[in-house]
């Protein structure tokens, strides 16, 4: 019964903040005037905010800014030692700061070390959080692009990224995680510039217990969908989740602007029910997978989860386990990556679960902005197999998804299982699958997880793997960089092609998109899409564990 008040009284607060909440999103990413601060900052940068920019000049502001980023955070963590509240740690490793460099700035946040005793307080605050402030901006700012080009008309001009940027993240980001950093705070979570307190422990030792600035860096870690955690235990430490109701408000978090980013859409194209279409399919596929999720955990099957009546390895006993199970659910369905138990300790068929939600892409909900463009890009491949069925040009919101544009799709759909399979296959042939604690369908788990989690961006570890030697921290690296930069180009350069088109009038032989027809076959198309790509892998893993 808690576990369905915790999803039931979830889903209600979403469904309470979907149109307030989105309908402010719309008028940041729409508005066209602009506070004092945010003229500041333009003229700081040398932007000029009334002008707009093409698909690829947006896109090379894009890489352009994230390039500057991996560099500078890069040098934070080389020369740490020699900085403000370095806490007397010493400078981060060159695979390890490059590693993480990447990991934050692609809104992955996969952590091949331990936060509080590897990074000191200044680059937590100064590195870390404001890159999980700026790679989620960055992501609402692509899906901002896509969403004007269904919108747009025989049009060039898609907006501006530096100002796209400051807008989301000066309204919308900012606000929201001072306000969550307060109750986080008022909940038990700590908020300091402390080097540590030595305690005994109840066994006569000494344990040093390091505070910092925690309550602030874990408000947009879950808002951003970002996930990193100050501490190594992540959200299952009692510092960066201390109760059942901070719990709930992570997950809350979360899902807030991904589940509210479909009104925006619906606003943009100037159809509403356009956007409940696309928030359904996400609603469908969150609920299935949370479902399944904590079903295979409660009703885990082997000897010990029967005898103990579920499957609580690994688990906070003041989670338990159906919010601890929603709790992976959310953060796999979305590109957080947090994780408020141990991945690697549920049952078979329940460790599956977090990886499929991972390699639907997670578009249920999503990241933020990664999450409605990948489902967008669902859609465009539902109205063509559609228009296949019935012999016509396909056709979605007024556009002709035609031989460019499904290209584009489809090329978007294939970058993440080329990195994630050629990953793993790479592991195992180089002999580095050895770093998993385990062998058999267990250890190809970990190893397909690992690449999963670093490919799609989402940066949550099934654990039981070694993964801060330089081959694990070069590979993951260079797959969370391809994984997240090639689809965003390919995301612009099909709202390029969209906006330049003039909108085709509805017909007879239109496919209405926002009916509950479209709905399932979207779902249907994300879920068959992703048998036919991850079967054999998952079969030789998770499925051949949960089965023996």
């Amino acid at each position: 019964m808690a576990g369905w008040l915790f999803v039931l009284t979830l889903a209600a607060a979403l469904v309470a903040v979907y149109r307030p909440f989105g309908d402010h999103m719309y008028r940041v990413v729409s508005g066209t005037g602009h506070t004092i601060v945010e003229r500041g900052v333009y003229r700081l940068v040398g932007v000029d905010p009334t002008t707009s920019q093409t698909w690829g000049v947006y896109a090379r502001g894009v890489l352009a800014f994230s390039a500057t980023s991996i560099l500078f955070l890069y040098a934070f963590l080389r020369l740490q030692d020699r900085l403000w509240l370095s806490l007397g740690l010493p400078a981060v490793t060159d695979h390890i700061a490059w590693n993480t460099a990447v990991s934050f700035v692609t809104n992955t946040n996969w952590q091949a070390y331990a936060g509080e005793s590897t990074l000191g307080h200044l680059v937590q605050m100064a590195g870390l959080t404001v890159q999980n402030f700026v790679s989620a901006g960055v992501g609402i700012a692509v899906a901002a692009v896509l969403m004007r080009a269904f919108a747009a008309s025989r049009q060039e001009q898609l907006g501006n990224f530096w100002v796209d940027l400051t807008r989301i993240t000066l309204r919308v980001l900012l606000p929201i995680c001072v306000l969550a950093t307060l109750v986080f705070m008022v909940g038990g979570m700590v908020q300091n510039l402390s080097a540590g307190t030595d305690v005994t422990t109840l066994t006569g030792g000494t344990q040093t217990i390091t505070g910092g600035p925690v309550a602030s860096q874990e408000a947009i870690k879950e808002l951003g969908t970002n996930g990193g955690g100050f501490y190594n235990a992540n959200s299952a430490h009692p510092f960066e989740n201390p109760t059942a109701w901070t719990n709930w408000l992570q997950v809350f978090l979360i899902l807030l602007i991904p589940f509210s980013l479909p009104r925006v859409f619906g606003r943009m194209v100037g159809q509403n029910r356009q956007g409940y279409a696309i928030a359904a399919v996400m609603a469908v596929l969150a609920l299935g997978s949370i479902a399944l999720t904590v079903g295979f955990e409660t009703h885990g099957a082997g000897t010990v989860p029967e005898a103990a009546g579920a499957a609580m390895e690994g688990k906070e006993t003041r989670f338990g386990i159906p919010n601890s199970a929603t709790f992976a659910a959310a953060t796999t369905l979305t590109s957080t990556g947090a994780v408020n138990s141990f991945h690697d300790s549920y049952t078979a068929l329940g460790g599956m679960m977090p990886m499929v939600n991972m390699m639907l892409g997670e578009v249920a909900p999503g990241g933020v902005g990664s999450g409605l463009y990948g489902m967008l890009i669902l859609a465009i491949i539902t109205v063509f197999v559609a228009g296949l069925m019935v012999g016509r040009t396909p056709e979605y919101l007024g556009k002709r998804i035609q031989a460019r544009e499904i290209k584009l799709a489809a090329l978007y759909f294939l970058v993440t299982p080329v990195l994630v399979l050629s990953g793993t296959a790479a592991a195992f042939a180089t002999g580095n699958n050895a770093t998993a604690l385990n062998v058999g369908p267990q250890g190809l788990s970990e190893v397909l997880y690992a690449f999963t989690s670093a490919a799609n961006n989402n940066g949550s570890a099934f654990a039981g793997i070694t993964v801060n030697t330089p081959w694990w921290d070069v590979a993951l690296g260079l797959a969370m960089l391809l994984g997240r930069f090639l689809p965003m180009i390919l995301v612009l350069a099909l709202a390029g092609s969209l906006a330049r088109q003039r909108p085709v009038p509805a017909s007879e032989g239109t496919l209405p998109t926002h009916q509950p027809l479209f709905v399932g076959m979207v779902a249907g198309v994300t879920i068959v899409l992703v048998a036919l790509t991850f079967l054999p892998a998952l079969a030789l893993g998770p499925l051949a564990e949960g089965l023996s």
